[in-house]
């Protein structure tokens, strides 16, 4: 939440940041929207978490500094709002989607629960209490430089985590289901092709379609992996995705880029 408020006080928080978490909530919820609607869709998949899986993207830990990377600065805004929006939505369907039947609270319940203690609701609560202080500008000034700190270590822990996974569950995590094809399928090209077409319907500016179609390219958000082990569902399954969707992103994220 911290790292999230000096992103957030950089950028500030505008029209173009709610546009941003927007569209996000929009390409994500169309996609949760097929598979419920769609029978033939919904079977594709062979469990709950490989479909948040191929909708969820890392887009804070491997998304944010593609943008840096790749992108001009003006467009770091929209890539924080798309996580922004991504991150409430992943911790507050996630463990609501996950949850077993025999849980003890009510699907609103754990709704609110999991929306309340997200980690992106709290950096957005916060950097709106620093904004209406006299001292917004020097806190903004100060946390930038741990912010951007947080991101080249988050890069780490996405390594630590992959390596972590190589090693300890090799077996499982060499294995390739069918399932694990089609969401690596539909997280790496079809869910960025279904943002590529929202941002060309809504005649997006270039670089705004830029941001959000790298975005909805990152590779699968380790939350889902997190929530799948918290949960005992799926976990093998929730560990093959995010690492080979990491390794396979090296190699997508730059042809997208390509073609944007």
């Amino acid at each position: 939440p911290i790292s999230l408020m000096g992103l957030l006080l950089r950028v500030g928080l505008d029209w173009r940041l709610l546009q941003s978490i927007g569209m996000a909530f929009l390409a994500i919820g169309i996609f949760l929207l097929l598979l419920r609607v769609v029978p033939q869709l919904g079977q594709i998949f062979s469990s709950r978490t490989l479909q948040l899986g191929s909708a969820f993207g890392n887009t804070g830990y491997f998304g944010i500094p593609i943008s840096l990377a790749l992108l001009p600065g003006e467009a770091l805004s929209f890539s924080i709002g798309y996580d922004l929006g991504a991150t409430i939505l992943i911790w507050s369907l996630g463990p609501v989607l996950l949850a077993r039947p025999s849980s003890s609270f009510e699907p609103s319940q754990r709704f609110f629960k999991a929306f309340t203690s997200s980690p992106a609701i709290k950096g957005l609560v916060g950097t709106f209490i620093v904004q209406l202080t006299p001292w917004n500008t020097h806190i903004a000034s100060m946390l930038w430089i741990p912010s951007r700190i947080v991101i080249v270590l988050a890069l780490l822990v996405v390594g630590m985590r992959l390596g972590w996974l190589g090693t300890s569950n090799y077996t499982i995590v060499s294995s390739f289901s069918h399932g694990i094809k089609v969401s690596l399928l539909f997280k790496l090209v079809i869910f960025p092709m279904l943002m590529l077409g929202l941002c060309w319907a809504f005649s997006l500016p270039m670089l705004m379609r830029q941001a959000f179609v790298l975005q909805a390219a990152a590779p699968t958000a380790i939350s889902v992996l997190l929530m799948a082990e918290a949960t005992g569902r799926d976990q093998g399954n929730a560990a093959v995705l995010v690492v080979w969707s990491t390794l396979l992103a090296v190699i997508t994220i730059p042809l997208w880029s390509y073609v944007l």
